[in-house]
């Protein structure tokens, strides 16, 4: 009977052991599925970063190599400008002394004729000489508005190539420079202004706007015509609602 009952005991006794066991390996099982899953999930999140950070760094090359190409290009052109508007420059010399050089001769001319008149010089002569300074005069007029035209260029590319070569060099407008806005848009917060290449205004060339000679905002210029230009209302500088016939001073007149 004695022995029964330790049987008895034994079996429950490998029973409970048994049990114990199943749940301890349940958890470790559970525990390994957890790590197991933890890693994948790791490891997924892991291979969509670095699949992220291959885009991201072959748009980074791609806009480098984009920035380097306009970089170039507007070297480039802006080469071109400053040869071109050095050789109109010199033919604006030229001309003006061709043109001084027609006006003592045309002087001359006269003088000889007041002179000489009862001796028959004809009249002719005189008209020649007139024709020709005219002539010179229309040229030299001519060869001053290519260059202003070619220095307007010069002056954009030189703000383009500051811009690429990160120089952030303030862009400076004429001291007499002024104008008023035609436009405003209070949605996108830009205004259309009255000035433009033919006045001097360039490229990120910065306007203070003025009402009663009270400060409204500042603007900075994006965008030009010959006679207007399209300007941003700078973010922080809006001091009181921008309107149709402020007035616009340069915020950086050049000395």
């Amino acid at each position: 009977m004695l022995i029964r009952i330790s049987l008895i005991v034994a079996l429950i006794g490998a029973l409970a052991v048994g049990g114990l066991n199943v749940f301890v390996v349940k958890d470790k099982i559970n525990t390994l599925v957890t790590d197991r899953d933890t890693q994948r999930d790791g490891r997924t999140r892991a291979e969509g970063e670095r699949e992220k950070a291959k885009k991201d760094l072959a748009k980074a090359e791609k806009d480098l190599t984009q920035s380097q190409q306009d970089l170039a290009e507007a070297r480039t052109e802006r080469e071109k400008a400053v040869a071109t508007a050095a050789a109109q420059v010199k033919k604006a010399d030229e001309l003006s002394g061709k043109l001084a050089k027609t006006s003592q001769d045309l002087d001359a001319t006269q003088t000889k004729l007041a002179q000489y008149v009862a001796t028959g010089v004809s009249a002719d002569q005189v008209g020649k000489f007139n024709r020709a300074l005219k002539d010179s005069q229309e040229a030299l007029e001519i060869a001053n508005e290519e260059k202003l035209v070619l220095q307007h260029a010069v002056n954009r590319l030189q703000v383009r190539l500051n811009r690429y070569e990160g120089t952030n060099q303030v862009v400076t407008l004429r001291a007499d420079l002024r104008g008023k806005i035609l436009r405003v848009d209070p949605r996108w917060d830009f205004v259309v202004l009255n000035i433009g290449e033919n006045q001097g205004v360039l490229e990120e060339g910065e306007l203070l706007v003025s009402r009663e000679g009270k400060l409204v905002a500042k603007v900075i210029v994006r965008s030009i015509e010959k006679d207007r230009c399209i300007a941003n209302i700078v973010p922080g500088w809006k001091l009181g609602e921008v309107i149709e016939g402020d007035e616009v001073t340069p915020a950086h007149p050049a000395s």
